[in-house]
């Protein structure tokens, strides 16, 4: 049964627009060297300067390359925009060097100096050193990761404002309820992202300290509570004005340097910082949970995305959480998480409730009659939690040799690495002392291949 919002839109054949969401990527990976170490090449001259290159920029490493993709009306642009970006980083790399196609990083020195923190101006470096020394350490920041930018599109904003004028006064008041309904539902769900998606299961050497590390491979070190993301904190998504309060008290109370740094698995942006989006709102939504995906060049794959779209449509049109009841499920929800990604690849204890939400899902794909695309992603998403070996940690797990995924990930870095410079048109474009807006990237990177 669909929500009023849900029926509201299925009556005016705006189904298809609900799940037409405007997209960027941000995909995190190492550089590093072919054996399998942590590179200490500096950042690459051709790609231009590292603060002012939007698309291409330095993240908590020096060594940790952030590819950025401009929004996108849908998400095959957003991955055209990925692979060609990726593809010009490739292109820029020392000889000898490649992209860590993992997760979790590449063999770190013993010695984690503060001269391996990204240095594109001196406050996001001092910042950096300050958070290495609140957090006792760098392991936390470490892992590289896929974020996917999700917004919603225009149409549906409009149509619920002009036919429930009389419970949202602005079309902002609708975006504002309609992205923290997604925050809620994404953080509620999270587990089963991290399950079907989770691909770091061990860390290389220098990563823990001696015997500080889990003593079996596991789902997904990354967003584990104990050795990954889990933050000192839980993030309120009761409210927009509680979202930024829970954060500021963070701030207030020293659990975080600066609200930047309090994200927490899903994050809302409006503006620069937590003020400006008190004032102006919610514009788009951050998922931050994905783990890279090592068996594409690019990080993430078209289903995983598919997928998500999915979720986020669905979470639109069903009814959400009572208000009274939010706090109290998501804590259930980050405990449910934390016990997936700690588990052993090769099991699921919790079949249950993921074939409970997927057969949810199936039915929403099959109401809203999404198509075949979407048929095709919930099968295969159907399999992996009946067949937990088909998930990526667990496929990761069998390539382990000697406590190690060195040899994997070096050879799927060298292979991405030829496969790019193989390229017949690879960008150049970035080595200018002006780095290209949006609209001029578009005209570079596609020419007349692009419509638009």
């Amino acid at each position: 049964m669909f929500s009023k919002i849900g029926n509201l839109i299925f009556e005016h054949e705006a189904v298809a627009r609900n799940s037409d969401f405007k997209m960027g990527l941000e995909i995190e990976m190492d550089r590093a060297y072919e054996n399998g170490h942590l590179s200490m090449e500096p950042y690459p001259d051709t790609i231009g300067d590292a603060h002012s290159n939007p698309w291409i920029t330095e993240d908590f490493l020096i060594t940790m390359s952030e590819v950025v993709t401009p929004p996108a009306d849908s998400p095959l642009d957003a991955m055209r925009y990925l692979y060609r970006i990726n593809n010009a980083l490739r292109n820029a790399l020392a000889p000898g060097e490649i992209l860590w196609s993992l997760s979790m990083p590449p063999i770190m020195p013993k010695e984690k100096s503060n001269e391996l923190l990204a240095d594109s101006t001196q406050e996001k470096r001092d910042f950096l050193i300050k958070l290495v020394k609140l957090h006792k350490g760098m392991a936390k920041f470490l892992p590289c990761g896929a974020h996917i930018n999700l917004s919603i599109h225009d149409h549906i904003i409009k149509l619920i404002h002009s036919e429930m004028g009389d419970q949202f006064q602005s079309e902002q008041a609708v975006k504002d309820y309609l992205y923290m309904r997604l925050g809620q539902g994404f953080v509620r769900y999270r587990w089963i992202i991290t399950y079907l998606f989770g691909a770091s299961p061990i860390a290389e050497d220098n990563y823990f300290d001696v015997d500080q590390g889990p003593d079996h491979p596991v789902r997904c070190l990354r967003q584990t509570t104990r050795y990954g993301y889990g933050a000192k904190f839980l993030v309120d998504y009761t409210s927009i004005d509680k979202y930024i309060t829970s954060i500021q008290n963070a701030v207030k109370n020293k659990l975080l340097i600066r609200d930047s740094e309090g994200q927490g698995p899903i994050r809302f942006r409006g503006g620069k910082d937590l003020d400006d989006l008190r004032n102006t709102g919610i514009q788009y939504l951050e998922l931050r949970m994905l783990d890279l995906d090592p068996t594409s060049e690019i990080g993430i794959k078209t289903n995983t995305i598919r997928f998500l779209r999915l979720m986020a449509s669905y979470f639109i049109m069903n009814p959400p959480l009572r208000q009274s009841e939010v706090n109290e499920a998501l804590n259930r929800a980050n405990q449910l998480n934390d016990e997936v990604a700690s588990e052993d690849p090769s099991q699921f204890n919790h079949q249950f409730q993921a074939r409970a939400f997927l057969s949810r899902l199936r039915l929403f794909v099959d109401q809203i009659q999404a198509g075949p695309d979407f048929e095709e992603v919930i099968q295969e998403m159907e399999e992996r939690v009946e067949h937990p070996e088909l998930t990526p940690s667990a496929k990761l797990v069998k390539h382990i040799k000697n406590g190690s995924l060195v040899e994997y990930a070096v050879k799927k870095g060298i292979q991405y690495q030829k496969s790019a410079l193989i390229a017949l048109r690879p960008f150049d474009g970035f080595d200018t002392s002006k780095q290209p807006t949006s609209d001029e990237l578009k005209e570079y990177l596609f020419r007349k291949s692009f419509k638009y």
